[in-house]
């Protein structure tokens, strides 16, 4: 499902116009990006938990050449589905 199907979607089952949703829908998204962008973890209740992580920095490999190098510490993005999700995904 890409954005314009859920901005879509919302508008035949709410019936309001799809200039406003998706204008709420953009809102939610930079909302989220900020708050993730600060380190903190936005959780949505009954979906799950985005959350930033630190990687250490740590020896690789390059998969073309075989040649050893240093991965960079760095942030990450994470998603952890909350158990209402599991279970739905589940059909439990």
């Amino acid at each position: 499902m890409t954005k314009k199907d859920l901005i879509l979607e919302l508008h035949r089952r709410m019936g309001l116009p799809a200039s406003h949703i998706a204008q709420v829908v953009d809102s939610i998204v930079d909302l989220t990006k900020e708050a993730v962008a600060q380190g903190e973890p936005v959780k949505i209740s009954g979906f799950g938990q985005f959350v930033v992580k630190e990687k250490k920095a740590r020896l690789g490999r390059n998969p073309h050449t075989g040649e050893a190098m240093t991965i960079p510490a760095h942030k990450a993005l994470t998603f952890r589905s909350s158990k209402v999700l599991k279970d739905k995904i589940n059909g439990t």
